[in-house]
């Protein structure tokens, strides 16, 4: 029955995306012409949605390719937001593609921007208010997926843990399997329904739609029975591995003459295409950056000069892709130090080797700019883990688990962690947790996100030193 309303759900969704295409077109040219008076229209309103109609497709496409009428209840709605205003610009390029290509110069411009804006609120709007009515229906016990908790180990208590924090999810635990010796009947709240033995009379009396099993190593022999017992009552699995703390959230599975292979540490950019994608945009986003910057790069190398002796910029030794050294390039913010000064000190809140000016340029993150030269070397990604001196690295790396993973991928100018408040002084530990997320769950969208969070929140941060 979920799986149906899941079904009739999707539907209904790709119906709404149709209409709301075709209203949102229609608003823009009533905006624009009628109620602006903003020219003379070249087409009619009916000879536009003609046009326009092309770009549907394109929409449709892109909307299944970035997830979005998928049924997974655990993405959250910002990522959605995102998708819908990237997809709206992504399609809406391709559009104007493609009306180039076919010599449409008269098609207005103008016009498909309000369109852009019009589509991407009302389609945000009404996926916001979906959102709303499901929660709201799930609250009263309706379109909820009944789960079975098969394990009372920690694992268990960590998978229940999180069910409880996000009830939106719709998730319903029914009651949990006794996995260990324990002798209670119940377990983080839930009843204990019985042992793995009682599986086929435990289906037999409750109405389950996923088992969620999560079961100790000591168990392991008997997972080959807990699903026989699963698939023979039709109920979908879900398996928490008990060593997931050491494979990524989406592990890569390879298939060696049969036998399945988890890479333990898959990097999506090892794909030769992805890594392409991302190169192609840094070069094209760097470029677009130091143009757009132009005067402020030229402000901030006059009041270097002026309110110290030095050179403009400082270059520093760092370490990047593939454990290869390069130097990096920033605005001088500091007095001149010698090499030996520099090399093994943070800068620290109120660092006496700060000029009054470098400080400013600390602070809102002026001093990085520089680094899009970098990225057009090649030495850096505009998105990507900080890169780090020598001397730290060696350090870091004897102390800190799986540190030199981050070399993996090219150095970002800004990243996952910065963007998440941990810049400067702050933890390495939860910098690198941070790291190795973005790097096994890379994608376009998720570079997309880090940037628009660095421009509304990440260039003025505390932490800056």
């Amino acid at each position: 029955m979920v799986r149906e309303n899941q079904k009739y759900l999707n539907g209904f969704q790709v119906f709404l995306d149709l209409t709301i295409l075709i209203l949102s077109y229609i608003l823009a040219y009533e905006i624009r012409f009628e109620l602006l008076k903003d020219g003379i229209p070249t087409f009619t309103l009916l000879q536009s949605l003609s046009i326009i109609c092309l770009s549907i497709p394109i929409y449709l496409i892109l909307y299944s390719w970035f997830d979005l009428y998928s049924s997974k209840r655990t993405k959250s709605f910002s990522s959605e937001v995102l998708v819908i205003l990237c997809t709206n610009i992504i399609a809406n390029v391709l559009f104007i593609v493609i009306l180039y290509l076919f010599k449409e110069m008269h098609f207005s411009r103008k016009t498909l921007l309000f369109f852009v804006i019009i589509n991407s609120s009302l389609t945000i709007l009404y996926r916001g208010f979906i959102r709303f009515i499901l929660r709201r229906y799930r609250k009263k016990g309706y379109n909820l997926k009944h789960c079975l908790i098969i394990g009372t180990s920690s694992m268990s208590t960590h998978l229940i843990e999180k069910i409880q924090t996000h009830p939106a999810w719709g998730y319903n635990i029914v009651g949990c399997i006794r996995s260990d010796d324990r002798k209670s009947d119940a377990f983080c709240g839930y009843r204990i329904l019985g042992d793995i033995e009682n599986l086929p009379d435990i289906f037999q009396q409750f109405y389950i739609d996923i088992a969620m099993i999560a079961i100790e190593e000591s168990k392991t022999p008997q997972l080959g029975y807990i699903l026989r017992c699963c698939e023979k009552a039709g109920i979908k699995t879900h398996i928490i591995p008990y060593y997931y703390r050491y494979i990524p959230a989406k592990p890569y599975i390879d298939d060696l003459d049969g036998l399945p292979i988890i890479d333990t540490r898959h990097i999506p950019l090892d794909n030769l295409f992805k890594a392409f994608l991302k190169r192609s945009f840094d070069i094209l986003f760097s470029l677009v950056a130091l143009t757009i910057t132009s005067p402020l790069l030229l402000f901030s190398a006059l009041m270097v000069k002026l309110s110290s002796k030095g050179p403009i910029l400082f270059k520093q030794e760092r370490v990047g892709i593939n454990r290869q050294n390069f130097y990096m390039y920033k605005f001088r913010s500091m007095h001149l130090q010698t090499d030996d000064e520099e090399q093994d000190k943070w800068t620290t809140k109120n660092d006496p080797r700060k000029t009054w000016w470098g400080n400013i340029m600390r602070r809102t993150s002026i001093d990085e700019l520089p680094q899009f030269y970098n990225v057009l070397k090649g030495d850096m990604s505009v998105v990507g883990p900080r890169p780090e001196r020598p001397y730290f690295v060696e350090k870091f790396k004897e102390e800190i688990p799986r540190y030199m993973v981050k070399h993996q991928v090219r150095p970002g100018i800004t990243g996952w962690a910065q963007v998440n408040g941990l810049r400067g002084d702050t933890s390495i530990e939860e910098r690198i947790e941070h790291d190795l997320y973005y790097i096994e769950n890379w994608s376009f969208m998720l570079d997309i996100k880090i940037i628009l969070m660095t421009i509304f929140k990440g260039f003025v941060n505390k932490n800056a030193y």
